[in-house]
């Protein structure tokens, strides 16, 4: 895939995400959203930071199982059950995104829900890929 990480100067300078991701490749991949679960389906974790590093471990597991990378993801969606304690924690999550996908910021929203499906998950991340 090429990516253009496109970051206009009229708009607030991004900080861990890009505004816009033009890609060009063959086959996109649909992420399904994915919390802290482990292995044996059980949520790990009773921090945010704990559950976001697990939820992307997740999503990258199934996007390298697909044939991709991190560098090939083009939108997330992160779904946080309290965006107080996200924003909170922004400089924690950062470095754990930089450490497990790199630089390569994708297209990024972060939504506030009331839950998500399994009552002990605090965070769920989604979102598509486009690889060569």
């Amino acid at each position: 895939m090429t990516a253009e990480r496109v970051n206009p100067p009229e708009l607030s300078p991004p900080t861990g995400f890009s505004h816009a991701v033009v890609a060009t490749g063959s086959r996109l991949v649909f992420l399904a959203g994915q919390t802290a679960l482990d292995a044996d389906g059980k949520v790990t974790g009773s921090t945010l930071p704990v559950q976001f590093e697990q939820a992307l471990t997740n999503l990258l597991t199934a996007l390298h199982a697909a044939g991709g990378t991190p560098a090939d993801l083009a939108r997330v969606t992160v779904y946080a059950t309290d965006v107080a304690e996200y924003r909170a924690h922004a400089a924690e999550l950062g470095g754990i995104w930089r450490r497990l996908a790199g630089r390569d910021y994708p297209a990024m929203a972060v939504v506030e829900v009331v839950r998500l499906w399994d009552v002990q998950a605090l965070i769920e991340l989604d979102g598509f890929a486009v690889l060569p």
